[in-house]
């Protein structure tokens, strides 16, 4: 039997929001991460989509005896599909990878009335500094599209399920990065 194996590009990064362990950094070819809302959540949330010219920085975890109801269940607002064939990892066994997207036609874009979450977006920053160093954190900012959707500053009172405590320099490296890709918050500037 091929190992089963999801492949992570927000929330997922972040080792401290799942308890998944055999993991591996990895490469999706083809595929963009975007910023999303879908009536099936409140808020705008990071998503896949099909881009032959471009590819993702993420992270591979191996899912114990092919159960995936406990990671469907927290990825409920997307399909799960095959990646298989477009992943670079280093694992040397074969692989049955999939991946989280919401497809066209079950999402719009994200706006005003649908601001990010700044607790989701500090985890899924951590995740990327943590996994692939500053150079990483900053070509997930530059490489992700729809930053001009309002960022709600949730910090004090984080709404996002899994959020996590960032150090004074994590925190100082994603207002940063926010303040460079032109995203506006709402309520208190990180800064403040």
């Amino acid at each position: 039997m091929i190992a089963p194996y999801f492949f992570g590009y927000g929330s997922l990064v972040n080792r401290a929001t799942h308890s998944y362990h055999d993991a591996h950094v990895a490469r999706l070819h083809g595929w963009r991460r975007v910023w999303r809302h879908t009536a099936l959540r409140p808020i705008p949330f990071l998503t896949a989509i099909p881009d032959p010219h471009t590819s993702i920085d993420g992270l591979i975890a191996h899912v114990p005896g092919n159960d995936w109801r406990a990671l469907d269940k927290r990825e409920s607002a997307y399909d799960r599909v095959s990646v298989s064939a477009s992943v670079s990892h280093p694992k040397q066994d074969n692989l049955d990878i999939a991946t989280y997207t919401v497809p066209y036609g079950k999402h719009g874009h994200a706006n005003q009335e649908h601001p990010l979450l700044l607790s989701y977006i500090d985890v899924v920053a951590q995740g990327y500094l943590n996994e692939f160093g500053e150079d990483g954190l900053a070509a997930f900012f530059q490489t992700t599209t729809g930053w001009s959707a309002a960022v709600l500053n949730d910090r004090d009172a984080p709404m996002y399920p899994r959020h996590q405590s960032l150090s004074p320099n994590e925190l100082r490296l994603v207002d940063a990065h926010l303040s460079a890709v032109g995203a506006h918050c709402q309520g208190h500037t990180p800064s403040d």
